[in-house]
């Protein structure tokens, strides 16, 4: 009589792992790199570049497909903090040039929409006021040149090694927009959505209105992702993950009657419209995140999902201007070290959740106070390109005080 062979036990299936990014602009991108830097020295067995799926929104759109297509946190950090390209002559500079074409295709429907005011006000008898709101439409929908963002991050993505392709990516990739004419969230990535060059769901995720012009994509223009949802993170959660993580960097400040910081003023109100505008922001689409993410742990009990965000009565971050490229070395610098203080704070509760997952806290580097992100014993002088980009960036620090 034949034996029957007993099965093989089933081996353990690798834990699906998520990474999603919110947006906040330059200085949000890079709290995210310093953030992500830290993580990956301080969590073994995490590797970011091996994630099963990366979601991203507006500047963390870009960081989420840098890192789906082999970019370490640490090339990220040398090429946009450091100032030691590691990316193949990227050069961030091209992100602040201005939107010529954008104000020439205005600039021509100008004696159009002049004539048609006109004749509203001249011939149909309507108010000068209301004929004149015709004239809104030579205004340029943004001030910044984004089609470039779209032609370097292809050539970057383009090289041995990467893809400017979704399909072709190991990790599942998705990139968040808003499509402008419905208020409908874009999920660039995803199944019919796929075709679209990485590059240009980059640049139509990062679209901030008024900053940049929307980006059209198949006769339909789109814009920043997180006018939907701040960060998009149920994406992944839909598809069934084990462990979601997530970064987002912009956070209201809670200023506290002891709060002290040197050169700071004593209440919000104090610093007049641009923090006002600020604080408002960031109240806004926080209580949209704080939501979202009780209603993740109802929806998706067997998820362990970790946020990673500045604490809230950090005002350095707050208070550093979010268009600011000069303060970059001192806030990822900054952004390393508060996401170490706070994985060693939380390991209690974070130990057993990532352990789950084979992931293990490095509790000797979190306890090193040595240990650091930018190598303080090297300072470049500035290249021509960074100075100009730093040149660039203060001008618009200048002219745009209300950004958040």
């Amino acid at each position: 009589m034949a034996r029957t062979r007993p099965r093989p036990a089933a081996s353990p299936r690798a834990p699906r792992i998520a990474l999603a990014l919110a947006g906040g602009g330059p200085l949000g991108a890079i709290y995210e790199i310093g953030a992500l830097c830290a993580l990956d020295d301080a969590l073994d067995g995490l590797d970011l570049n091996a994630c099963d799926h990366y979601v991203g929104v507006s500047a963390g759109g870009f960081i989420a497909a840098a890192l789906a297509n082999g970019i370490s946190p640490r090339e990220l950090c040398e090429t946009f903090i450091e100032d030691r390209p590691r990316l193949d002559g990227f050069d961030p500079a091209w992100l602040m040039q201005p939107a010529w074409g954008e104000f020439a295709r205005r600039l021509r429907t100008l004696p159009r929409l002049a004539g048609e005011a006109a004749w509203s006000w001249l011939v149909q008898g309507k108010a000068l006021s209301q004929a004149a709101e015709r004239l809104g439409a030579a205004l340029p929908a943004g001030v910044l040149d984004n089609d470039i963002i779209h032609r370097e991050i292809a050539r970057l993505f383009s090289l041995p090694g990467r893809s400017n392709r979704f399909g072709d990516l190991r990790s599942r990739l998705t990139l968040v927009a808003t499509d402008l004419d419905s208020g409908e969230a874009a999920p660039f990535g995803q199944p019919g959505w796929d075709h679209v060059p990485i590059s240009l769901a980059i640049q139509a995720s990062a679209a901030l209105p008024g900053l940049f012009p929307p980006v059209e994509i198949d006769g339909r223009h789109y814009v920043d992702g997180a006018l939907k949802k701040t960060m998009h993170a149920s994406v992944a959660l839909d598809e069934g993950v084990d462990l979601l993580l997530c970064i987002n960097p912009l956070v209201p400040y809670h200023a506290t009657p002891d709060a002290t910081h040197e050169g700071r003023i004593p209440a919000l109100v104090e610093g007049g419209l641009p923090v006002v505008m600020s604080q408002t922001f960031r109240s806004m689409i926080h209580s949209r995140l704080v939501l979202a993410f009780e209603r993740y742990e109802r929806t998706y009990p067997d998820t362990d999902i970790v946020l990673i965000e500045p604490d809230q009565r950090d005002a350095e971050l707050f208070f550093a201007n979010t268009f600011s490229y000069r303060q970059r070395r001192e806030m990822a610098e900054h952004a390393y070290q508060r996401t170490r203080a706070l994985l060693k704070l939380r390991a209690g509760r974070l130990e057993p959740q990532l352990a789950r997952h084979g992931i293990r806290i490095n509790h000797a580097l979190l306890a090193d106070p040595a240990q650091r992100l930018i190598d303080t014993r090297w300072q470049p002088a500035d290249s021509a390109v960074a100075m100009r980009l730093h040149r660039v960036l203060d001008e618009l620090q200048r002219r745009l005080p209300t950004a958040a």
